[in-house]
């Protein structure tokens, strides 16, 4: 990345906007969709509760997708409910759903209830609905859980590992970022990543590309493949474009 601008840049094009605190009201929904694109870019994508998709759909931009979460943000390991909340989604119109990997169960030496939700939540999905597995890494902690439920995750179909629900003490790091990109890296599949939980400015996220960069290449770089999950993101992300140290109005 040559300057912070290009690096704000990318970092808007591959965002995530996301709002998943629970209390969002319908003004909140209509505000995010509107934040979610201006003159100097749009996100990837928002994501939101299942019950707001219908509402985003009435005032997103079209280029921009909607992403939801299941199983969320237990990581419980009832195969049949992670995968009936992920038909509703889909019914409801999301075009990714974010699945949280049963890690609880993986500590406790249990890797095939993940596999099978995960291949289970993946075969729920039609063709055009990407399946983002959260696999919980400031949790699972150990480098070697980290790098098993990234395989385990891949292996059963994810169309993208995440790395965290937001909703813990640990969230996005660099050190799990390496894991799980590796574990891309080397799995010979189309997969993508997002780092979520905690990339709040633009030097947060630059040190997430930048690996991405060293690990993956340049090319690889792009909301195909590369999300940031983030609400905080945005503001900084648009006072570096527009060269001010204000917060833009509106933003969070």
């Amino acid at each position: 990345m040559t300057t912070l601008k290009e690096a704000a840049q990318l970092a808007l094009n591959c965002m995530d906007l996301t709002s998943l605190t629970g209390t969002e009201s319908d003004e909140d929904i209509i505000r995010l969709c509107q934040q979610a694109s201006s003159e100097l870019g749009s996100v990837a994508a928002i994501c939101i509760y299942p019950q707001f998709i219908p509402l985003a759909r009435q005032h997103l931009d079209t280029s921009i997708k909607i992403a939801t979460v299941s199983n969320f943000p237990h990581g419980n390991k009832d195969i049949n409910a992670a995968v009936e909340q992920t038909r509703t989604a889909i019914a409801l119109g999301a075009d990714e759903v974010d699945v949280v990997f049963p890690y609880r169960a993986l500590m406790a030496g249990d890797p095939e209830v993940g596999y099978q939700l995960v291949q289970q939540c993946k075969q729920a999905c039609p063709d055009h609905v990407k399946l983002k597995v959260i696999i919980e890494s400031g949790e699972l902690a150990a480098p070697a859980l980290i790098a098993r439920a990234s395989k385990i995750s891949i292996d059963a179909g994810a169309d993208f590992i995440k790395t965290s629900t937001g909703k813990v003490a640990v969230n996005a790091t660099l050190d799990a970022a390496e894991i799980m990109l590796t574990a891309i890296k080397h799995c010979g599949k189309e997969v993508g990543f997002k780092a979520a939980g905690g990339v709040r400015t633009v030097a947060d996220a630059c040190d997430y590309l930048a690996q991405a960069r060293l690990i993956m290449g340049s090319d690889w770089i792009s909301k195909q493949h590369f999300r940031f999950g983030a609400s905080a993101l945005l503001s900084d992300v648009l006072a570096t474009l527009s060269g001010s140290d204000v917060k833009p109005e509106g933003a969070y």
